[in-house]
């Protein structure tokens, strides 16, 4: 069955982890679903590097938790926070890419 991650997910948002990383939440909506992506492997650093057009290389983790139904990936910000030329000091804006992906679970 393909679904979208937007549809399956209650929380998808970034934010900084620092001025010089960008952290993903995707906080899935029961364990069942968060389970078979998990399993899955659908996020992968080099998944993750192509959606954001990034090397794997700045993919920092991605983490699996559990108790919440989550899953968290944190990656080298492109540009530091607050430099000349970066237009999302939070990182509030960067999870866009993530809203429009389907995954055949």
């Amino acid at each position: 069955m393909t679904v979208k991650l937007f549809d399956i997910s209650d929380v998808i948002r970034s934010k900084n982890s620092g001025p010089y990383e960008l952290t993903f939440d995707i906080i899935f909506k029961d364990f069942e679903t968060y389970q078979k992506v998990a399993d899955s492997g659908f996020f992968s650093a080099e998944r993750f590097a192509a959606l954001y057009s990034i090397s794997v290389d700045d993919v920092i983790c991605i983490i699996h938790f559990t108790p919440a139904k989550a899953i968290k990936i944190t990656i080298k910000r492109p540009i530091c926070s607050g430099d000349l030329g970066e237009a999302d000091v939070y990182g509030a804006q960067q999870h866009t890419p993530l809203l429009g992906l389907t995954l055949d679970i």
